[in-house]
């Protein structure tokens, strides 16, 4: 028995290298994937600190987010800049990793949190308590929680008939999304003008006014539903085989399914109660970093980086446009509606955009 690596030629021994295994090359390109995403999130995340009326070196950011520097600079950095780009690092990587669960629960490439509802959910759950004035002890985030909840327990539980597929999940969070933005507009046609200025910012999906209020619960958040996906990975990798694959690998499909949803929008709601329905970030991850690190499915941790880089990016862009700032969903739908064209131009040509 010859070792690899060893061969016999003509009676003589040779020896050449073994070439690494197409898994192992894999796992390093998104490994350093993953590593240089992460790199772009905090030079980014530096430089949105260092913009602003007053700006700062990006020296002075280092030096302030150590804990050194002038009183006034630590001030400035620490207490009314980092919070927001906190929260935008934040809300990049729940509707990253969120978009990439449901994408592969789902098998559909056009599956993501503001395209299947949930979002949708959030929005209606906003403008109402606006419009109807209930909700203030919870507060606009709480609303907007509770809101993407209710639609995702609509659409599991519509979608359910002796358990679910990915195909009912879409097709019945589609529907949901039509009903929410329906009552949206109603309650946006019945608000006062004051009401309705309120309620269209936070549709629009802002940063603006962000503190530690807001990045607090959405950390707290993705501490316990980040572990929780990456420890059901390999659930969603095996349910990626289909049904009777997962089923006869011992993967337990329903519960598994049930799980793997509401980490999923779980991830998608605490996002949009902080920012509000920032859209397209969920449907760009996922898509960006699978390309990124040649996988077959989106990497989890991946597409949470690349969120949260389209998150920042994007904010820096809106501050820095002429005109006055804008809204972060704003420079987020420019981005993301061309790229959702493109998708349903190759479902198209592959045969499978109905």
């Amino acid at each position: 028995m010859r070792a690899p690596g060893v061969q016999q030629v003509a009676g003589r021994t040779t020896y050449r290298l073994a070439r690494p295994s197409v898994s192992g090359v894999l796992r390093v390109r998104a490994l350093v994937v993953g590593l240089v995403a992460a790199a772009l999130a905090l030079v980014t995340l530096s430089v949105s600190v260092s913009i602003g009326d007053y700006p700062v070196p990006l020296p002075d950011v280092v030096r302030a987010l150590a804990g050194s520097g002038d009183p006034g600079t630590l001030l400035i950095v620490r207490e009314l800049r980092l919070p927001r780009a906190v929260v935008a690092l934040l809300v990049g990587a729940g509707l990253g990793m969120s978009g990439a669960i449901l994408l592969a629960l789902t098998r559909n490439p056009l599956a993501s949190p503001d395209i299947l509802g949930i979002a949708q959910g959030a929005s209606a759950a906003v403008v109402a308590g606006v419009v109807l004035g209930f909700g203030s002890s919870l507060g606009t985030s709480g609303i907007a929680l509770l809101g993407g909840l209710a639609a995702a327990a609509a659409i599991y539980l519509l979608a359910w008939r002796r358990g679910t597929t990915g195909y009912r999940i879409v097709l019945v969070g589609v529907a949901i999304a039509a009903l929410c933005l329906a009552v949206t507009q109603y309650l946006l046609v019945r608000a006062q003008i004051f009401e309705a200025q309120r309620a269209v910012l936070w549709l629009i999906g802002s940063l603006d006014g962000r503190d530690w209020a807001h990045a607090t619960p959405l950390a707290i958040a993705l501490a316990v539903l980040v572990p929780t996906a990456l420890a059901t990975m390999r659930w969603l990798t095996l349910l990626g085989l289909g049904d009777d694959t997962a089923r006869g690998l011992g993967v337990p499909v329903q519960t598994a399914r049930l799980l793997l949803l509401l980490i999923g929008v779980g991830l998608a709601a605490f996002a949009t109660a902080a920012a509000g329905p920032v859209g397209f970030v969920a449907l760009l991850s996922p898509h960006i970093a699978r390309r990124l690190a040649g996988v077959a499915g989106p990497p989890l941790l991946g597409s949470a980086l690349v969120g949260s880089v389209i998150v920042l990016v994007s904010d820096v862009t809106a501050r820095l446009l002429p005109g006055g700032q804008l809204p972060v969903g704003v420079v987020t739908a420019a981005l993301g509606a061309p790229f959702l064209l493109i998708l349903l131009a190759r479902a198209n040509r592959a045969g499978t955009g109905g």
